[in-house]
């Protein structure tokens, strides 16, 4: 089946208007009947009820994360005013498979809906890889990591060059670039930009640093906005420039029964000291280690001990 050439222009049309009702966690109560019109337009079909229960997520789907509180902000809406852009699905196998929806869905079944209103269509594996990102990334959906594991697995997928993912997507080929430079950095870096405790901008002032430790200690001292993005840029320039030797932050080793308390006690406590807590041993005997990057971080740390005493 050939893939038309247009497929994210076309996507807009039938998407950014009607995911706009969406975007801030709650539905309009007015239906938005224009909306409804171009999705049945550019669709195969008219809106029909489908069982929530037969309906199944995109395993390729490029966003692994749905705030709980936007999701029952959501579901209240829906309880009062019901779901007023359908989903789309495709039918596979007797079910059906989310192709733009997922978190109405989700949203729908906290409210208790048996059946949502869906919009049936036949698309490539290609295609609805391409459509579920490209409906993340026009809704601003997806943190920069999950739009860079997405463009990344779809150019892998299906051999695509930056070129050719910039084009299908609707963004610039530096745009694209830039993305999954972020890749490269060290995992832990990465999961601080995952988990929104570092922007993509601070994450692109690293890309740069040569030492992956000075990248880490750099990150965790830029985290949860202790830093601006300037100012990262500045200290990773005069830490190349120094080229004074960082450590490499000690992970957490497995500890018999007792991973999981040891796991949420260290991130407690780095939620606390707000800075880099690391862990090695096991739950009998080991050593916790408190990061500091400046004598800031160090009378900050100081304070909150004082304080729990």
């Amino acid at each position: 089946m050939a893939v038309n050439k247009g497929l994210g222009k076309g996507l807009s049309a039938l998407f950014s208007d009607a995911e706009e009702d969406f975007a801030q966690g709650s539905e309009e109560p007015v239906v938005k009947e224009k909306v409804i019109e171009k999705i049945v337009a550019v669709s195969t079909g008219k809106p029909i009820d489908i069982s929530v229960s037969k309906i199944d997520p995109n395993p390729n789907q490029p966003r692994k994360k749905f705030d709980d509180e936007h999701l029952g902000e959501l579901a209240d809406s829906i309880r009062q005013h019901g779901i007023i852009a359908p989903l789309v699905l495709m039918e596979q196998n007797d079910r059906y498979i989310i192709i733009a929806g997922e978190r109405r869905w989700r949203a729908a079944k906290l409210a208790g809906l048996e059946k949502v209103p869906a919009i049936l269509k036949t698309l490539t594996p290609q295609q609805m890889q391409e459509i579920a990102l490209i409906e993340n990334l026009q809704r601003e959906d997806l943190n920069p990591i999950e739009a860079a594991s997405g463009i990344k697995e779809l150019m892998t997928n299906y051999n695509l060059t930056q070129e050719t993912i910039a084009a299908r997507i609707g963004l610039s080929r530096s745009a694209v670039a830039n993305m999954l430079r972020l890749l490269s950095l060290p995992q832990e870096v990465i999961s601080l930009v995952r988990d929104n405790r570092l922007s993509a901008g601070h994450a692109r002032c690293l890309i740069t640093v040569e030492s992956p430790a000075m990248q880490l200690n750099l990150a965790y001292a830029a985290a949860d906005n202790k830093m601006s993005v300037r100012e990262l840029e500045q200290a990773a320039k005069e830490g190349q420039k120094t080229k004074k030797p960082a450590p490499i932050l000690t992970k957490a080793k497995s500890a018999p029964g007792g991973t999981r308390e040891i796991k949420d006690l260290i991130s407690q406590m780095e939620r606390i000291f707000g800075t880099k807590v690391s862990f090695v041993g096991t739950e009998n005997k080991g050593r916790i280690n408190i990061d500091y990057y400046s004598g800031e971080d160090l009378e900050r740390i100081f304070k909150v001990l004082e304080k729990l005493k």
